[in-house]
Parts: C-alpha cells; structure tokens; sequence
C-alpha cells in the first residue's frame, strides 16, 4: 500500500471541512512519553489542516462500560427518551440518551458525544490488538450504541446523517485490513457517512507469525519511513 497517498487522500477530503473531531482510543501507561502510532497520524493530520481538528483522547477520561440495556429482559431500552441526560453543559443538543450517563454522574461519554454531534466529520483512531480494535474503540462504540438505536429501533430521525466519518488504525502484524472493513460496515450501521478516503490503516509487516523482538523494535521506524515524517 503507497501509505503517503493514503495520507494524502484523507487531508485533501479534510481541506474544505470547518468542524472536525479526532478521537484517539490507543493508550500508553502515563509516564511514557513516546506516542502510540495512530496518535501520531491524528496530530499529524491535525497540524496539516492548521489545527482545525480538535483531538479527544478518549484514554483519558471516565468512560464506563456499556451497561447492556439493548439486550436486557426488559427488552431493548438502549437510547429511551427516558434516559436524557439532564444537563445543558453536558447535553446542549438535548440528544445524549445513555442510562449509564445517569447512573454513573462522573461518567464523561458527554465529552465526546457533546463535540461529535456538532462535528461535520469523525475520525477514530487506533491500535489493532488481537486481531480487533483495541478495548477503548470498543468501549466506546458500545457506549454510543444509543445513537444506533434511535433510528434502527425506536424509528426516531438519525442525527448523524450528515456527519463523515472515519477509522485509521495501526497494527503491527495481523488483520487490519479486515478490521478497517468491519469497522466501516458498523459505522454505517450507526447513520454516518462513511467516505473510502477516511478508512484505512497502517500495518508493519503481512507476516502474521512475525514474533520477533526485532520487528517491534524496528516497528516505529518502518511507520516513518512509509509516511515520509522526520
């Protein structure tokens, strides 16, 4: 894959967008201070836009985990108009639906929901572990699930019909492509756009048994050869 044209391709979709949202889910322990590689592309992407991109990281805040109310045997509850977060700071559009926002006061999905729902267009960036996204993107998807079901379920409008968004993630070995695939057909599922030019990602090598002490030593230097960064 020609990574730089990739680059490339996403800048020049962002170029003409006035209210953009990068939000990072790939996490380091605090006192490192050697960014993850998709944090990395975010800031990047940010600096060539002339900082018009306002950065999350979700790593940093209180989300707790999705409480499961679409499935419960109270039936699907996810999203109920009784589960509004009462608070103009946290919930100015009056859309933010999420039991757990209530139940937990300290929760701070608003943080997010609060900037994606005023945003023309999303990227999440990531780190593939496992073979899938890592467990923050997943959290975090688990807890928006109310923003699905508004449309699917309860036959309300979808808020997010006029919002891009994306997905760029890095990997070292193992699935990405297929990860980067997944990922696109579940944030269609959700109501947003989801344009070619805003998913992609970044693997070190195709060798899935690459194991080696040396290819994860090697990994940060290959990342910034293949994109041309100093």
């Amino acid at each position: 894959m020609d990574y730089k044209k990739r680059l490339e391709e996403t800048i020049n979709r962002l170029k003409n967008k006035k209210r953009i949202l990068f939000i990072t889910t790939s996490n380091r322990w605090s006192g490192e201070k050697e960014l993850p590689k998709s944090s990395i592309l975010a800031k990047y992407i940010k600096e060539q836009l002339d900082n018009r991109a306002t950065i999350i990281d979700a790593t940093k805040l209180n989300i707790y985990v999705c409480e499961g109310n679409v499935s419960s045997n109270k039936g699907n509850s996810c999203g109920l108009k009784e589960a509004l977060l009462k608070d103009k700071e946290k919930n100015p559009s009056g859309c933010h639906r999420c039991w757990a926002s209530i139940n937990n006061p300290d929760d701070e999905l608003w943080k997010i929901s609060k900037e994606l729902l005023k945003a023309e267009v999303v990227i999440f960036f990531g780190s593939i572990r496992w073979g899938q996204m890592n467990a923050i993107y997943q959290k975090l998807i688990e807890r928006l699930t109310w923003l699905e079901n508004r449309h699917s379920t309860l036959k309300e409008d979808n808020i997010l019909k006029d919002i891009e968004v994306g997905l760029i993630c890095t990997g070292q070995n193992w699935n990405g492509a297929n990860v980067v695939k997944l990922q696109k057909k579940v944030l269609s599922y959700f109501g947003f756009k989801t344009p070619n030019e805003l998913f992609w990602n970044w693997q070190y090598t195709k060798n899935q048994n690459d194991e080696t002490i040396e290819s994860y030593k090697d990994s940060l230097n290959k990342f910034i050869k293949d994109f041309g960064f100093n």
